[in-house]
């Protein structure tokens, strides 16, 4: 019985290293609030290897809260960004190429933009807020949403170069 692995050694190399990669682009870009690479690399993650596009991004997450602590900010996370990963996986591998690179900087924007909102029910959940006090919380980001949403777009414009790229690289040479 020839059984396939989960996980090729290939990709049990290159799937830290990926991490370690977007976790070291945040560290850098940290004197920028809201503006990081992040969600580029959960769109190529997505793009370049599905499913298995979770590892990386989850041992990123895992790498940040070891670095940074796993405190009540770190929990939305777990959820965050598997929301990009997840609409990436909706957009049809078939669409042509331009329509790619219109499509995958509006996803990685619109992932940027509601950032807030997205996090809001991580936040309502762990400090015990209310409606109300939710969509306070929501619209007082929105400043720091806009922020991420333009340079998600900008950021956004490198996942079909970048993706095809890491596809042509990680491809099996049976």
């Amino acid at each position: 019985m020839n059984k396939k692995p989960l996980l090729t050694l290939r990709e049990i190399c290159i799937f830290p290293m990926l991490a370690t990669m977007m976790f070291c682009s945040k560290i850098l870009m940290e004197f920028l609030p809201n503006i990081h690479l992040l969600g580029m690399f959960t769109m190529i993650f997505a793009v370049a290897f599905g499913v298995k596009g979770l590892i990386p991004l989850y041992l990123y997450i895992f790498i940040n809260g070891l670095y940074s602590g796993f405190a009540l900010w770190w929990y939305p996370y777990l959820y965050i960004w598997t929301v990009l990963w997840a609409m990436t996986m909706l957009i049809p591998k078939s669409l042509p190429t331009k329509a790619k690179c219109i499509i995958y900087p509006i996803v990685c924007c619109l992932h940027g933009l509601l950032f807030g909102t997205l996090y809001a029910p991580g936040q309502a959940l762990l400090f015990g807020f209310n409606f109300k006090q939710t969509v306070t919380w929501i619209i007082t980001g929105l400043p720091w949403d806009l922020v991420h949403g333009v340079s998600n777009l900008f950021t956004g414009m490198l996942v079909y170069p970048l993706s095809a790229l890491l596809i042509k690289l990680t491809k099996n040479k049976a």
